[in-house]
Order: structure tokens, then sequence, then C-alpha cells
């Protein structure tokens, strides 16, 4: 009688691409958390922001279990991407944008402890490009089925064909969400230059209004920056914004996705009403300053 072999051959493919991720998969800590990461370029690791803590030093642990300090180069919540730097000469993975299926099987690469682990998994939704709730644009929404481990979040995605297809990262309630190839490749050299991701700012703070009647919806001023765009744009407190380049403004939110990268130095017209009476005011968006 012959004995079955696809068990065990579809258990060696899935060995064989674990190891095909593990030597650039790094552990990161950082204060009180332990993540995953993984070698985008030499020198620099791509991992995910979200994981690491707001202040203090970061070490990363090399596969073989070596501990080097490494340095923050940039990180970009909006994104959930960011980038550090390690002096050591560690093999960078491949990212390759492959098109995902649901129902397609992925494996999920991190790293504790010097050593790997990895989780089998499903795509259970792919879609197009989506922004996350901080704002930012995420080239594809990809969603997995599988479990992945705290410290594994930061790890490299895998097809079944091998290919690195991005980052494993949690979402809203803990669903785990790929950063997929083409939002890092866009994200992570700006990061390098920049050290952060620009964002549009108004230098405003906002109240959703409804006004008389419910047949309009806008937006209070209630707080203005003096060294804002909204103040040299001559905006005041109880000026209530209606519109943004002639289209309704329904709730803060969409003012704040309108505030991309893309959106900095740009003018724009807004609607406004101030004591009763309808004004346009230009307006230059500036860049959201460093906290």
């Amino acid at each position: 009688m012959n004995k079955p072999t696809w068990f065990t051959d579809l258990s060696a493919a899935i060995a064989d691409l674990v190891a095909r991720g593990a030597p650039s998969t790094v552990v990161i800590h950082s204060d009180h958390s332990r993540s995953s990461g993984f070698v985008w370029r030499t020198g620099l690791i791509v991992t995910a922001d979200e994981s690491l803590s707001e202040e203090g030093s970061f070490v990363v642990t090399l596969p073989g279990g070596d501990t080097v300090a490494a340095e923050l180069v940039g990180r970009d919540p909006t994104t959930d991407i960011a980038l550090l730097r390690v002096e050591v000469d560690v093999p960078p993975l491949s990212l390759a944008t492959s098109p995902l299926t649901v129902g397609a099987l992925v494996l999920a690469v991190g790293a504790e402890d010097g050593t790997s682990t990895a989780a089998l998994g499903l795509v259970s939704r792919a879609s197009g490009p989506w922004r996350s709730l901080r704002g930012g644009e995420i080239d594809a929404r990809i969603e997995l089925d599988l479990r992945l481990r705290r410290s594994a979040e930061g790890g490299v995605v895998l097809d079944a064909a091998g290919a690195a297809i991005g980052m494993a990262v949690f979402g809203p309630r803990r669903r785990v969400l790929v950063i997929p190839t083409a939002t890092i490749e866009r994200v992570a050299p700006k990061l390098v230059e920049h050290g952060r991701i620009p964002r549009g700012y108004l230098g405003l703070g906002l109240q959703p209004i409804t006004l008389e009647g419910g047949e309009e919806s806008g937006v209070m001023i209630m707080s203005v920056d003096p060294r804002g765009p909204s103040a040299r744009a001559g905006l005041h407190q109880g000026d209530i914004l209606v519109d943004w380049n002639g289209e309704p403004i329904r709730h803060v939110q969409s003012l704040l996705r309108a505030l991309g990268p893309d959106s900095v130095g740009h003018t724009v017209t807004l609607g406004l009403r101030r004591a009763g009476n309808r004004q346009q005011v230009p307006l230059t968006i500036a860049e959201r300053p460093t906290p």
C-alpha cells in the first residue's frame, strides 16, 4: 500500500517558505513591547509603528540570537510603518507585488528570541485601496484569517509561491491585516529622507453641527491656531465651514481625509457661514507641525 505523501510534501513546502523569510526577520525590543520586523534595505528594518514605544531605545535581536542597538529613522502612524537603522549586514528581503484572491494560502513569518515564528492562514478579504482610521492611504485592503502572535506583528507575509507581499499588522478588533508592498515602497523611502510623512494642516479645532432646518450640515470652528494657515486666511472662531472646493462638508473626518501628504501647499476654497452670511475664503494648506 502506497503511503500518501501530499501532507508531508505540504509540510515540507511550508517549512521551506519559513526558511526563506527567516534570515531577514528580526525581533525588535522597545520599552515594554516586543515585535518583529524585516530587513527592507541593507541596514534598514521595516516594522509596525503601533508596536513600538513612543520613546526610548530600541534593540534588535538578529537571526541566531545576537543583539544590536537600533536607531529610529522615522515612523508614520497613519500607515503603521516604522523604519529602524542597524549597523549590521543582514540580507534584505525582496518585496513583491502579487495579486491575491480570497481563499489563497499565506504565511506570516515573525521572530521571537532569535528564532522564527510562523502562522498559516487564508486571505479572507482582498479589495482595493482604503484609508486607515488615522488617514493613511493603504494601497490594498488585505485581511487574513490566521492567529498572529503579538510578537509577530511587523513580520513579513509570504504568499504560496514564497513572494514577500507585505507586513502583518493588527487592525481594528484584532483583525490581521497586510500593509502591502506598494504602500511600504511608497512610504519607507520618504521616512529615509524626511523621518516622517508630511500631513496637511488647517490649524483649526472643529465641531460638527447641523444647521437650522436640518437640511445642511457643516463644522463649526471652535479654536484657531494663531500661527496656522486658517488664521492667515482670516478664519475666526464661530465660523461654520459648509463646503470644501464646492463639495459639502458633512463631518470632520472628511476634512481629515482631505489633508493627505499631497495636500500640503495646495490652495482650496472654503465656503463658510459667518453671522448668517455666506463667504468664500481661499486657504493654502500648510504642513502639520512636528509635535
